[in-house]
C-alpha cells in the first residue's frame, strides 16, 4: 500500500512541475505574441481573398475578355484539375505578400528614425565626454608644468 502511495506522490509531482513547465511556456511573451500574430494573420487572408474574389478577379476577367478564374477547369477522365482556382490563389499569395512587403517597410522606417534619434543622442554625450576629457586633460598639463616650476 505504502509503495503505490508513493508512486502516486511521485507521479501527482511529476505531473505538478509538468504543469508549472507548461504554465510558464504559455506565459512567455512569445508565444503570446506569435498566437496574436496567427489570429491576426488568418484575419488578414480572408479580408484578403475577399478583394482578391470579390473584387479584383471579376475587374481581372473583365479586361481579359470575361474569363471568370474560379471556373477554368480541365476533366481528365474522372479528375477535375481546378486550375482557375490555383490562378486565384496565386494572385491572393502575391497581394498577400505585396501588403506584407509595405507594412514591413513602413515599420522599418519608423523604428529606424527611432534609432538614428537614440544614435545622435549617444553622439551628442560622447562628444560632451570628449571635450571634459580634453579639459581635464589640459588642466593637468598646467598644474603639471605649474608643479615643475
Amino acid at each position: 500500500m505504502e509503495e503505490k502511495n508513493v508512486e502516486k506522490e511521485k507521479i501527482v509531482k511529476r505531473n505538478h512541475k509538468l504543469l508549472k513547465e507548461f504554465k510558464e511556456f504559455i506565459a512567455r511573451g512569445n508565444v503570446i505574441e506569435l498566437a496574436v500574430g496567427v489570429i491576426i494573420g488568418s484575419a488578414f487572408g480572408k479580408i484578403v481573398t475577399s478583394i482578391v474574389s470579390d473584387i479584383l478577379m471579376p475587374l481581372i476577367g473583365i479586361i481579359i475578355g470575361g474569363i471568370d478564374f474560379s471556373g477554368l477547369t480541365i476533366s481528365i477522365g474522372n479528375a477535375t484539375i481546378k486550375y482557375g482556382i490555383f490562378i486565384q490563389n496565386i494572385i491572393d499569395f502575391l497581394i498577400i505578400a505585396v501588403c506584407i512587403f509595405v507594412f514591413i517597410k513602413l515599420f522599418e522606417k519608423i523604428t529606424r528614425k527611432e534609432e538614428v534619434e537614440e544614435v545622435e543622442e549617444v553622439e551628442v554625450k560622447a562628444e560632451e565626454q570628449i571635450v571634459l576629457l580634453k579639459e581635464i586633460r589640459d588642466l593637468l598639463k598646467e598644474n603639471k608644468a605649474e608643479s615643475l616650476e
